[in-house]
């Protein structure tokens, strides 16, 4: 394998690398030491970098708006959550800890308020817009609270 510093435009950047195949054809990934570089669309290879995280989760409303939050408002939090690999547990744990919370909420105020299962047997469409106007004080008053 033949290797040049400079591209086949000429580009003579750090890290720009053209590897010569037999037949003149470039292949679409060389890995070299250790490193993966893939070829571009300009015919020069480029490192591949990827920000590994360490779980891998199921991330719900919750964890979505406090992620779109930080990354407005928190941006140098966020970069270093996602450099060392936690962002996507950080945004679980927010999405778990408000959903117990809602529910815990939730069940408290119906208490509270007289929502019980016997007004859901005489006036079930009385119990749903209760409840319903319950769960939305609810998750307002935690998506206030997260963010």
């Amino acid at each position: 394998m033949e290797i040049k510093n400079k591209c086949k435009y000429g580009c003579n950047a750090p890290g720009r690398k053209e590897f010569v195949m037999m037949e003149n054809q470039l292949a679409e990934a060389v890995v070299e030491k250790g490193i993966t570089y893939h070829l571009a669309e300009d015919g020069c290879y480029y490192l591949q970098l990827s920000l590994e995280q360490k779980t891998d989760y199921t991330i719900g409303k919750y964890g979505i708006m406090r992620g779109e939050y930080m990354m407005k408002y928190q941006r140098h939090e966020y970069l270093k959550m996602l450099m060392d690999g936690t962002w996507h547990q950080y945004l679980h744990d927010v999405d778990e800890e408000c959903h117990r919370e809602v529910e815990l909420a939730v069940k408290r105020i119906m208490e509270k308020e007289g929502v019980t299962e016997q007004l859901k047997r005489k006036k079930p469409m009385e119990w749903v817009r209760r409840v319903n106007g319950i769960k939305a004080r609810v998750e307002e008053g935690v998506i206030n609270q997260q963010i």
